[in-house]
C-alpha cells in the first residue's frame, strides 16, 4: 500500500508530460512556423540588398518600367482567368517578363536565372546527369 501513492504520481507526471509533449509537437512548430518565418527573412534581406545595390539611374528606370508594366498587367485583355474572380487577376507572368525584357528583373526573376545558370554550370562539370 506505500508503494501506491509514489507510482500513482510518477503516473500522473508522465502521462501530463506526454500529453502535452504530443499536443503540440516540435517538428510540427520547426517545420511549420519557423522554417517559413526564417526564410521569407532570408528572401527578404537578399531581396532588399538585391534593389539597394541599383545605382539611381537604374532605380528610376525600374520605377518608369514598373509604372508601364503593371499597367500592361492589369489591363483587362491581359488578366488570367481564375476560379472565383469573373474579372480575372492581375497576370505576373506578363508583368516579369516585361520588366525583364526592359531591363529591369524583378529579384524572383534574377534568382531564378541565377539558379539556371548554377545548374547549367553543375551539368557541365559532370554533378548533374539528368535534367
Amino acid at each position: 500500500m506505500q508503494y501506491y501513492r509514489p507510482s500513482k504520481k510518477r503516473l500522473l507526471i508522465v502521462t501530463g508530460i506526454s500529453l502535452l509533449v504530443g499536443g503540440c509537437s516540435l517538428s510540427d512548430w520547426y517545420n511549420g512556423y519557423y522554417v517559413d518565418r526564417s526564410s521569407w527573412k532570408s528572401y527578404q534581406k537578399d531581396s532588399d540588398a538585391y534593389y539597394d545595390a541599383e545605382s539611381a539611374q537604374m532605380k528610376e528606370l525600374r520605377k518608369n518600367n514598373d509604372a508601364y508594366c503593371t499597367e500592361l498587367a492589369e489591363k483587362p485583355e491581359n488578366r488570367k482567368a481564375r476560379a472565383g474572380y469573373p474579372n480575372g487577376v492581375f497576370n505576373e507572368g506578363m508583368y516579369n517578363i516585361c520588366m525583364e525584357k526592359r531591363g529591369t528583373p524583378t529579384f524572383a526573376t534574377y534568382q531564378s536565372n541565377q539558379s539556371k545558370k548554377e545548374k547549367a554550370e553543375r551539368r557541365a562539370r559532370g554533378e548533374i546527369v539528368l535534367n
